[in-house]
């Protein structure tokens, strides 16, 4: 299931790309004075609109999807048969060592004034 997901999070990611790169930008600038003012026919508006709704829905889409993949995600994936390494056992080992008491105070040594 974490597979199809990930399928899922990487096609999405690669539609909101792709679409975002489709959209002409809203800033102005250089990209206003090379667009003649014709490209406002033929229905050029409303394909500015889906593609605007579309980015919208995919970005929310891949947030959820995003959000279902870390509370799907794999834990304690342990291999049968496999050994383990060196890194895990000391880890381990640090891991089941005596805790420190931080709520006591270090020892101070008694100074004598002379």
């Amino acid at each position: 299931m974490y597979i199809f997901i990930s399928i899922l999070i990487l096609a999405v990611s690669v539609l909101l790309g792709l679409i975002v790169l489709v959209q002409n930008p809203k800033g102005g600038g250089l990209a206003t004075n090379l667009s003649g003012a014709g490209s406002q026919f033929m229905g050029v508006r409303q394909t500015a609109d889906f593609l605007e709704k579309a980015s919208w829905g995919l970005a929310i889409a891949l947030l959820f999807l995003s959000l279902t993949a870390t509370m799907i995600i794999p834990r304690n994936y342990e291999v049968v048969g496999a050994e383990q390494s060196e890194i895990i056992d000391k880890v381990e080992d640090i891991n089941n060592a005596a805790p420190i008491d931080f709520q006591a105070p270090p020892p101070q040594e008694e100074v004598e004034n002379e």
